[in-house]
């Protein structure tokens, strides 16, 4: 029979779609990027303008910087300029975009320069980053140019590299909003030979630039961080098209690393594992949780571990996520496909062989789902963790043995013999084990699978003993009861089983349910507040009240970070608690119970 389980989701992203009507109201983006100064971005863009106005498209220029080059002053020639608005600062009259001109004359396609560039104090937007995306809400087409030194991300990158720290910085998301991204790359040579000949500057400024920024090295790694960037821009516009069109992934374009976190022991080696895996093969990873319902019961250890390994995951660089789920593996490869991950790395099965005879394989199903998605089975074997100290038995230890519901069972099973003993001289022995059949049924709706199957093989053996000839025995004669014992004990099974998950089910339903009424309410409440300490009271109290925990928010005032509410809201803290706090504001990193810093803390403080 054929898998279907990666078929399941056959219609289009609405995040994607949502992203792709955004896109269409706005105007377009094209950034020509280059590795450094002179390589040649604004002569490529004014070649491209030329090329749309032979197409008969409306084009002007913004603003086009030509540094005295004659060659890109012969481009400009043609153009229909958008004179520049004069302002004045500190007694010099300085030349800025006119956005207001730009907007009046509303062309299809404008051509803006330098992107990064600081306006003069006075002017609309303080970045010219800014003028263009107001242009582009007016549904007029951008291009501009950009060199890879201004990308904000990048720029801690770019200093190390050429020990020169770069003012004048473009938000990612900038990029990241670009429709098209064009590299105009250049080798070292050919730029090192542009500015000897003087076309990008004077001689001698050109010299100094050759000896210090415009070396050699400092270009080949410019460059590479010009590509990298331009690949990364193209790889989540390839997601965004395959999540548009509910195409199934992956297309092996780019490589992505999925590794899936639990709180079994063994997980930072995954984690690591994967780290080295997305370093190989300089791709993005991102690290995945799935949480059941079955993670409500996860012990206080285990949540603290789980939590351990998604912070070690973040810190390796890792993208973290959680998405709900029922049948982990099959979410695990949808994610994976609607995403575009090529590589899945797991852990090594520590269930015992009979636990996975009944209850299946986590790794066996994810491999044989997989389909075209490189799965990774990792050992996890750690020295130095914890790893090492857990055996498969230790290993089974979420699976704690709880007698009430098997007491439970056992009542259940006693009364529908009771029943049955009533009734089974008014009925055929075969209908009697549908009796049983409810007792089957009631202890999986009560206590889940196990409990269950407990009851099943309690009622096979009291259904025996007491209505199967010859009664009050163990033994059976009658071929016939023997093939209906057999089926009662094999529709018992598969009813428990089906009865069981869909009460995990109704429970993660109620559970969804009852976080949409939370937010709902949230909102009311916030819609409600007027003043800041009405919004900060009814924050404590919602995660309070979703948490099932005590909260306290603090914000900073006069340099400093003191209590504002909480909840309850006598609730305080003491002197070393604002100090853990105060570190975690400071340093913007989280600090207390669990965290890397302070972890023998009481509380656990988020900036």
């Amino acid at each position: 029979m054929p898998d279907d389980s990666r078929n399941t989701e056959t219609r289009p992203s609405p995040d994607a779609l949502l992203d792709r009507a955004e896109r269409e109201a706005r105007g377009r983006l094209r950034i020509f990027l280059g590795a450094a100064p002179g390589v040649g971005k604004t002569y490529e863009m004014l070649m491209s303008g030329r090329a749309r106005l032979a197409d008969g498209m409306d084009v002007v220029i913004g603003v086009v910087e030509t540094h005295g080059r004659q060659e890109t002053q012969v481009l400009v020639d043609g153009y229909e300029v958008i004179p520049r608005r004069r302002v004045e600062y500190k007694g010099r009259m300085l030349d800025e975009m006119d956005i207001d001109a730009i907007l009046a004359r509303r062309p299809a396609l404008v051509l803006v320069d330098e992107l990064a560039h600081t306006n003069a104090p006075g002017s609309r937007h303080p970045k010219r980053y800014l003028d263009v995306q107001e242009i582009l809400t007016h549904g007029i087409d951008v291009y501009t140019t950009l060199n890879i030194q201004h990308v904000e991300s990048l720029n801690d990158v770019v200093a190390q590299i050429t020990r020169v720290r770069v003012r004048e910085t473009v938000p990612d998301s900038v990029i990241d909003q670009a429709d098209d991204i064009e590299i105009i790359d250049l080798t070292p040579d050919d730029l090192i030979k542009r500015l000897e000949e003087g076309k990008v500057y004077i001689p001698s400024t050109a010299q100094r630039a050759i000896e210090n920024y415009f070396s050699p090295g400092n270009l080949t790694a410019l460059r590479e961080l010009a590509l990298r960037r331009t690949a990364q821009r193209v790889d989540e516009q390839l997601l965004i098209h395959m999540q548009a069109h509910a195409i199934p992934g992956p297309w092996a374009a780019g490589e992505r690393v999925l590794v899936c976190v639990d709180a079994r022991p063994g997980g930072a080696a995954r984690v690591r594992y994967a780290r080295r895996l997305a370093d190989r093969l300089r791709a993005p990873w991102t690290a995945l949780h799935v949480d059941t319902p079955r993670s409500a019961a996860m012990s206080e250890e285990d949540k603290d571990r789980l939590a351990t390994l998604l912070r070690l995951a973040e810190q390796l660089g890792a993208e973290v996520t959680t998405i709900p789920g029922q049948n982990v593996a099959q979410d695990i490869v949808r994610h994976a496909t609607a995403n575009n991950f090529t590589h899945i790395v797991i852990g090594r099965p520590t269930r015992s062989r009979w636990r996975e005879l009944i209850e299946g394989s986590l790794t066996y199903d994810l491999i044989r789902n997989a389909g075209d998605i490189s799965v990774h089975v990792i050992s996890g074997n750690e020295r130095n963790a914890e790893a090492t100290s857990r055996t498969v038995k230790a290993a089974d230890e979420q699976w704690q043995f709880e007698i009430w519901p098997y007491l439970k069972a056992t009542a259940y099973v006693v009364g529908s013999l009771a029943f049955a003993l009533l009734l089974h001289q008014f009925l055929d022995v075969r209908n009697l084990a549908i009796i049983f059949l409810i007792g089957v049924l009631t202890s999986a709706v009560t206590g889940g699978l196990w409990p269950a199957l407990y009851a099943c093989l309690i009622s096979a053996i009291a259904f025996n003993y007491f209505f199967l000839e010859p009664r009050y025995t163990l033994t059976i004669q009658d071929p016939e009861s023997i093939v209906a014992l057999a089926v009662f004990l094999v529709v018992a099974v598969i009813a428990s089983n089906l009865t069981a998950r869909v009460q995990r089910q109704a429970v993660a339903a109620r559970s969804r349910a009852r976080a949409t009424e939370d937010i709902y309410l949230f909102s009311k409440k916030l819609a409600g507040a007027g003043t800041l300490d009405d919004v900060l009271w009814a924050t404590a109290f919602q995660i309070a009240s979703m948490l099932k925990l005590r909260v306290v928010l603090l914000l900073p005032e006069n340099g400093s970070i003191t209590v504002k509410a909480g909840y309850p809201p006598d609730d305080t803290l003491a002197e070393a608690d604002i100090a853990a706090a105060r570190w975690a504001w400071e340093h913007d990193r989280a600090a207390g119970r669990g965290a890397d810093t302070l972890p023998g803390a009481k509380r656990l403080y988020l900036p």
